[in-house]
């Protein structure tokens, strides 16, 4: 028989995050003790951890994001992925010596393969889809605690992207009163949300910007036959010079300039987009430094068309993986004179830990039948329970 299990924490309810991104490297599980509701949600990072996917995983997600799959492939993956979700847990709760029994609730993002926010004609019906895999009853079954998950149906469904839904995360660990503030995440997908000083959620502005290691990571895998699968530290890119015809040619697409609320993913900008780079001529340090000032400068103009112009930017407070390429962070520095630039380290927030950490935030809201999508960022009509809650059971 089904049933719910709801374990306490010292004061709150422990919950695990998990997050596997658009750059498919990892599983990352963040431990977060939660306590409050709605507004006076307090979250506190107990643990982190990353585990790696077993050889060949990696790969067979992005065969089926990047190209048509066989039903049959998408659904196997949907229930193997289900299973590492919860085993990456039960990893991290013995990394960090803690007892899985004390995880009272998880929260799974699910791998995106597909986000489609733009309506499409399918027989001869407007529809827009989203669909994320990992089986969360898989995940509930091996780690003993109910799983909320398929986070961006629910706001879809309500008219918005289904996307950015991290906002809320944003707004609960980095508003202040006196400073203008910029959360960025540069995962595969770069994302922003715009805080201004002592504004409410309704003020909030957020969105994708475009690519953010996606491009790069492409390249780099390419480049060295797939024995690297990042620059690390940035070192390639800053070994190259930018190519500026490259650049403007791929800041043509369309997207970059289109006023939010907007959502993107690997359908846009993954292996296709990367093409152009990979069948130029350039030396390959000048392609990854020219797709490395791309996530650069998309996240500037994204910065200045749509969010300065309406709050100041005090301080941006990045986080994902992009905070440990040195040329792409002193690049976004120079291009905000006059704004700090931090890691989310600073708050609190272990820097990768960021996105488990917010999906942690809204598995808590959702098991409690609070709202914790932001209309004004996802151009939702109303707020809406984010998730599917999946029970716990023997």
């Amino acid at each position: 028989m089904a049933a719910y299990h709801c374990c306490q924490y010292k004061r709150g309810m422990l919950v695990a995050g998990i997050m596997s991104g658009t750059s498919v490297d990892g599983i990352d599980v963040a431990l977060v003790e939660i306590t409050g509701s709605g507004l006076s949600t307090r979250a506190e990072l107990v643990a982190f951890r990353e585990i790696p996917f077993p050889d060949g995983v990696r790969e067979a997600v992005l065969e089926i994001s990047d190209a048509s799959a066989e039903t049959s492939r998408v659904s196997q993956l949907h229930f193997l992925l289900g299973r590492l979700f919860g085993a990456a847990v039960i990893e991290a709760c013995g990394q960090s010596g803690l007892s899985v029994e004390k995880v009272g609730l998880v929260g799974c993002h699910g791998q995106t393969i597909y986000h489609q926010a733009s309506p499409s004609d399918i027989c001869g019906f407007e529809v827009r889809s989203t669909l994320q895999i990992g089986e969360p009853a898989c995940i509930a079954r091996i780690v003993g605690a109910p799983v909320v998950s398929d986070f961006r149906k629910a706001d879809l469904v309500a008219g918005g992207q289904g996307a950015p839904l991290v906002p809320f995360a944003d707004y609960l660990l980095f508003r202040n009163t006196g400073r203008g503030r910029v959360a960025l995440n540069i995962g595969g997908i770069a994302n922003v949300t715009a805080i201004p000083a002592g504004g409410d959620p309704e003020c909030v502005i957020a969105f994708d910007t475009g690519p953010g290691n996606m491009v790069v990571d492409g390249l780099v895998a390419h480049i060295t036959g797939g024995a690297e699968q990042f620059d690390r530290g940035g070192r390639l890119a800053a070994a190259g010079s930018v190519d500026e015809d490259a650049l403007a040619a791929l800041l043509d697409d369309p997207y970059f300039a289109r006023p939010p609320p907007k959502s993107t993913g690997r359908e846009r900008f993954g292996s296709r987009f990367a093409a152009a780079l990979l069948e130029s001529d350039l030396r390959s340090e000048d392609a990854v430094a020219t797709a490395t000032q791309l996530t650069v400068r998309t996240v500037l103009i994204g910065i200045e068309r749509f969010i300065a112009p309406v709050m100041q930017v005090d301080e941006l407070i990045i986080g994902g993986g992009g905070w440990h390429n040195a040329r792409m962070i002193d690049s976004l520095r120079s291009g905000l004179p006059g704004t700090r630039v931090r890691p989310a380290d600073d708050f609190g927030i272990q820097t990768d830990a960021k996105e488990a950490v917010a999906f942690a935030i809204l598995a808590y809201e959702s098991y409690h039948g609070r709202p914790s999508n932001i209309p004004s960022a996802t151009g939702a009509r109303e707020p809406v329970v984010l998730g599917n809650v999946t029970p716990w059971f023997r």
